[in-house]
Formats: C-alpha cells, sequence, structure tokens
C-alpha cells in the first residue's frame, strides 16, 4: 500500500508546476489582450487619421485668455472649463499616432518612370515602397551603392519579386555617353577605376570621338573580358564626324589609327586626286593605311569630303 501511494504522488504535479502553468495561461491570456488592444488602437487612429486631435489643457484659472471658446469636445470644438482648463479640437495628431497611420494604412501607390539612382524617397513611397524601405534604399545609394542594370534593383533585398515585376517596365537606368561622360561617370562602370576611366576620356580625345564602343579594346590592357562587362551599359550618342578630308598633317598624325607616315600620304592624296575620289576605300587601295588600323579607320564616322 506504501509504494503504491508514492508511485501516485510521483505522477502528481508538484506545487511549482502548477502555478507555472496557471502563470504561463493567464501571460498567453494577457498577450492575446494586449494583441487585441493595440489591433484596436491601431485600427482607430488609421480610421481617424484625417479628423483632428482633441486635448486637454489644464491652465491657471488667469491664464486663460478672455477669448476662450466654448463648445462641444466631441464635435471638435474647443470648450472652456470652469476658469482652469480646456479643450483644443483643432490640435495636430502626436507623433506616435502620425508614424502608426504611415505604417499601417494600407499603401496606394503609383507606376511611372524612375531611375532608382536618383528618384527621391519621396517618389520611392509613391511606388509603394514603405518609409523604411525607401530610406534603405537611400542609405545604399548615400554610402556609394549604384543600381547599373535592372537586375542590380531586383537584388536590392526590400525589393520583392512581386514588387520588381510589377516596376520593371518603368524602371529607366541612362546609358552612360562615351563621347560626353567624364571620368566620374566611368568610375562607375564595372571593372572600370581611376585610371582607366582617365584613359577612357584621353582616347575619345585621340581619336576625336567615339564612333563605335569596340575602341574602347584598343586601350592597353582594356580586354575582352572588361568590354563585355559594360558593353550594355554605355552608348554613343551623338557624334561629330572627323574631318579627315580637311585636316592638317600636323592633326591627321596624332590619330591613332593614321600616324605620321599616313598623315603625309592623305595630304598627298588630297592633293593630286579629284574630291569624288577622296574615300577610306581608296586609301586602302592606294596602300596609304596600314593594313592592321586601315579597318579600324573605315569603321568611324568620317565627315563628307
Amino acid at each position: 500500500m506504501k509504494k503504491t501511494s508514492e508511485k501516485k504522488d510521483a505522477r502528481k504535479p508538484s506545487a511549482s508546476f502548477v502555478i507555472g502553468a496557471i502563470a504561463l495561461v493567464f501571460l498567453i491570456i494577457g498577450y492575446q489582450v494586449a494583441l487585441f488592444v493595440h489591433h484596436a488602437a491601431v485600427t482607430r487612429i488609421v480610421a481617424h487619421h484625417d479628423r483632428p486631435d482633441t486635448v486637454f489643457i489644464v491652465t491657471g484659472k488667469d491664464s486663460l485668455p478672455p477669448h476662450a471658446y466654448s463648445g462641444n469636445p466631441s464635435a471638435g470644438e474647443p470648450k472652456r472649463t470652469a476658469g482652469s482648463a480646456q479643450y483644443r479640437g483643432d490640435a495636430d495628431h502626436s507623433p506616435a499616432a502620425r508614424q502608426i497611420r504611415l505604417q499601417y494604412t494600407p499603401r496606394r501607390y503609383e507606376c511611372f518612370r524612375f531611375d532608382p539612382n536618383t528618384v527621391s524617397v519621396e517618389d520611392l513611397m509613391r511606388l509603394g515602397f514603405s518609409l523604411k524601405q525607401a530610406q534603405a534604399i537611400d542609405n545604399y545609394r548615400q554610402k556609394g551603392g549604384r543600381y547599373r542594370r535592372k537586375s542590380d534593383f531586383a537584388k536590392s533585398f526590400v525589393v520583392a519579386d512581386s514588387v520588381y515585376r510589377r516596376l520593371a517596365p518603368y524602371i529607366d537606368i541612362p546609358a552612360i555617353n562615351l563621347n560626353t561622360a567624364d571620368s566620374a561617370a566611368f568610375e562607375t562602370l564595372p571593372g572600370i577605376g581611376k585610371y582607366f576611366a582617365a584613359r577612357m576620356v584621353s582616347y575619345r580625345e585621340e581619336l576625336g570621338g567615339y564612333s563605335y564602343p569596340e575602341q574602347l579594346m584598343d586601350i592597353r590592357h582594356f580586354d575582352q573580358e572588361k568590354f563585355d562587362g559594360l558593353k550594355d551599359l554605355v552608348t554613343l550618342g551623338e557624334q561629330k564626324p572627323y574631318p579627315l578630308w580637311t585636316l592638317p598633317e600636323e592633326r591627321l598624325r596624332t590619330h591613332p589609327y593614321i600616324g605620321k607616315y599616313a598623315a603625309r600620304g592623305i595630304v598627298l592624296f588630297r592633293e593630286n586626286n579629284p574630291r569624288d575620289r577622296w574615300s577610306v576605300e581608296n586609301l586602302i587601295d592606294a596602300g596609304i593605311l596600314d593594313p592592321e588600323r586601315a579597318p579600324k579607320l573605315a569603321r568611324c564616322r568620317i565627315a563628307d569630303p
């Protein structure tokens, strides 16, 4: 009998366990009640976002202005009490209430063309991002981050797949113009540091302007891999034709595709042939241009004779 009683006592939960279980139940109930109250409060704040707040201002009897108002506080009208306080029904909502309203009010979004590298925080919110998401994008840019392609924007941790699919047709990231950009703009391209950015500018001056993007690979150590990494990010824009048929010999010899001897030959060709025969093809046939550089010059935009 004694052993049976001991076994029953062993199966019986201790008093501390029972108290802990009861406390846990009340904790869960309290948490659920708190969630309900919070939800109700948020719902009320959002529902009344367009109504002015009503506050109860306690003042000294003599400090009330003689023109203090009286009215119905529930109707949003100020009311003077018995010389000690007043209601003010046109007060602004508290910062906490405004923050809650911004956070929980369903956002209305728009769709319009934008550059993720320059769009403002306000316009990002118009596009459907929350304040925190818009600030995260702006912080990334402030730290030197740049969205070079649409796919870069899609990889941002605050851009959901559904949001990107909606905005993708409106993302407009301008390509960098090889003929007008400065070295700072070139440095934003992948794989381009200060050295290559400076060489891209100086080589453009030597050429008289880029005629086709592949000319970048004429630059020392600018290989195919580097070019492939940025060719979809650049454009030529409007380019001034190279005045091959009017430049003096001294200027012609500085062109990377001409040189000293070809420059002299071009001048002689112009002097001894009619204008209707002035063409790069005829210069090639006459053996004036270097065989390796002639095809490159033939691709350049040349001004008419």
